[in-house]
């Protein structure tokens, strides 16, 4: 069973959470030059006016979001049902990134970051999988990390975020490509934006925002459920994923230098 993509995004009613800044935004801009409507979310409401001011008229609509408050995602999807009727997409692109190592590890940090990247799009999805669940369609694009394939340094808590995301889209597209949800589990590689303006390393294959965008909607529009990228990169640590322990860690010493 091969699960369905998106032959157009004109008419579509998208939820974007994490739509004020990076790879949210420039999904955002992309899905409304494409004619579809988009529900923007995000905590920095007068960034998503901004970006909803720049659109036709009743093509958007400002949902002000903080994913680690079930009660705020419940209330922006009701909104979204009054004025819309339903959901087609949901695509969540919120995270927060705090780098971070062993001898700097601080317990704080790690719940924050599990909440916001983990627990956040469980939150959304647990509200909107109802729904698309009654009427047996539905996308549900969730944007990790290729930090989740494996441990990697500086990513003491960012890691294991994302790579519970991994695990948790595998498991939705199983239990939910049968009953017509697609589900499209989005790892990018290093994306320029204020998160990874943190890092002070040279950081491989960057790309753009822009440029994750339309890998983004290019594998949505395919069907594609792992959707990862620049290749050039992300093939490279999906390899390093079935090394023996001991030769991955000698590579990572030997070439990540962060």
């Amino acid at each position: 069973m091969k699960q369905v993509g998106i032959a157009s995004w004109s008419g579509k009613r998208i939820w974007v959470i994490g739509a004020s800044s990076g790879i949210g935004e420039a999904c955002s801009k992309s899905l409304l030059a494409a004619g579809a409507k988009v529900a923007l979310s995000g905590r920095r409401i007068e960034r998503l006016t901004q970006l909803a001011g720049a659109a036709p008229i009743n093509q958007t609509l400002v949902l002000p979001v903080d994913v680690s408050h079930e009660q705020q995602i419940s209330s922006a999807y009701q909104q979204i049902l009054v004025n819309w009727g339903g959901l087609d997409v949901l695509l969540f692109v919120a995270g927060i990134y705090t780098p971070l190592r062993a001898d700097q590890f601080e317990i704080s940090i790690a719940e924050q970051t599990i909440n916001a990247n983990l627990l956040g799009p469980m939150r959304a999805v647990a509200i909107v999988l109802p729904e698309m669940l009654k009427n047996h369609a539905g996308h549900i694009a969730i944007v990790g990390s290729v930090a989740g394939y494996s441990g990697l340094p500086k990513a003491l808590a960012y890691g294991p975020s994302k790579a519970g995301i991994i695990n948790f889209c595998e498991t939705l597209h199983y239990d939910l490509l049968p009953l017509g949800i697609s589900v499209h589990m989005i790892s990018p590689g290093f994306v320029a934006t204020e998160a990874t303006a943190n890092n002070d390393f040279e950081m491989p294959a960057l790309i753009t925002a822009e440029q994750a965008a339309q890998d983004i909607l290019n594998g949505m529009e395919k069907g594609k459920f792992d959707i990862h990228f620049p290749k050039r990169f992300s093939r490279f640590l999906k390899f390093l994923r079935i090394l023996p322990y001991p030769l991955y860690f000698w590579i990572v010493r030997r070439f990540v230098q962060i």
